[in-house]
């Protein structure tokens, strides 16, 4: 029988294990900007035009690049929230992966994370990235778009019309062939995840790696094992097929905050650690990313050529640290940059 001292004792214990569980050892009262991992308001620098020196020939499924799961999931408290930067601010920062969910209601389409409704409409995420492609003609985004929180099963009528009222039909690519750079620029590239006529390429055409699940933080070793594989996968993969790994996730223990901390972290630490970025890794898929893993990523290309990367950037002194440093480390003492 337990004694009225052991109590406490093995309270305190019950407690800590459920918090482990939770992940709230981890939770920050303050926003954390890491290079892995990043919740605060804004990226630390920005890289919205990286595709201009991605040579024309080159086809998109040999494109590394940076991408959002629940891109527009910003609010809803810790179990919805898988974002803190705005569409616009994770497109000039280098993203050009977006994950957008609608909730379809009489011909409406509102943002949703499950029962959280993310305070926009698919015509706000369709204004965005035509103003930024406006902006910036050189670059390429491709969107999945899923229904979420609603059964209808039949969007395909309401995401016409949406674009047609908040952009404009030749925004899209067109065919479910994987485009080269050159035919991208400038076009939003539908990965259509819902039934209907042909609006773009078919999001089940791509090799993906989603394995979102993670039960508590206990089970974040099984989800890094499948993100690392497909990653190793990838660069030896169908060039004519388009990679996407998705380093998200969560579960009832384990908010995407949590998962997301010890992921980043992870991947950031694998890719700083290959030497050779003459490879093709496809889309890296994440919540919560930082500016220096989104450089990093997009430093992953075949036919590496990026030697003016850094001037391709909104200078800044945290960017010009970063590239250095990358530059440095890996070793490339062939090019130089006075500071």
């Amino acid at each position: 029988m337990m004694n009225i001292r052991e109590r406490p004792v093995k309270m305190h214990k019950m407690v800590t294990e459920l918090m482990v569980l939770l992940g709230a050892i981890s939770l920050s009262y303050g926003a954390i900007q890491r290079p892995d991992y990043d919740d605060t308001p804004n990226p630390e620098f920005l890289n919205p035009s990286w595709m201009a020196s991605i040579p024309d020939d080159q086809p998109l499924s040999e494109v590394t690049m940076p991408g959002t799961h629940n891109t527009m999931a910003l609010y809803g408290g810790v179990y919805a929230e898988c974002q803190t930067w705005s569409l616009a601010s994770q497109l000039q920062a280098g993203v050009r992966f977006l994950d957008v969910r609608v909730r379809h209601v009489n011909g409406n389409l509102t943002i949703h994370h499950g029962v959280s409704y993310q305070r926009a409409h698919f015509g706000h995420v369709l204004e965005g990235v035509a103003d930024f492609l406006q902006e910036y003609p050189s670059e390429t985004v491709l969107m999945r778009i899923k229904e979420e929180f609603s059964e209808t099963n039949d969007i395909y009528g309401a995401v016409v019309d949406f674009i047609h009222r908040y952009a404009h039909w030749d925004l899209l690519w067109h065919s479910r062939l994987v485009p080269s750079m050159g035919e991208a620029r400038g076009k939003l590239i539908v990965l259509q995840d819902f039934s209907g006529p042909d609006l773009g390429m078919r999001y089940g055409s791509l090799n993906i790696a989603d394995d979102w699940k993670v039960p508590t933080l206990l089970h974040v070793k099984e989800k890094w094992q499948s993100v690392y594989e497909h990653l190793e996968a990838a660069p030896a993969g169908d060039r004519a097929r388009i990679f996407l790994t998705y380093s998200s996730g969560a579960g009832v223990f384990a908010y995407p905050r949590a998962v997301a901390q010890r992921i980043n972290a992870q991947l950031y630490d694998y890719l700083r650690a290959k030497t050779d970025l003459n490879q093709r890794l496809g889309i890296i898929c994440m919540d919560f990313p930082a500016a220096p893993i989104i450089q990093t990523i997009i430093d992953f290309q075949l036919e590496v050529i990026r030697r003016t990367q850094a001037f391709n950037s909104v200078p800044s002194k945290a960017s010009l640290k970063h590239t250095i440093s990358s530059l440095k480390k890996r070793g490339r003492e062939d090019f130089k940059i006075d500071v």
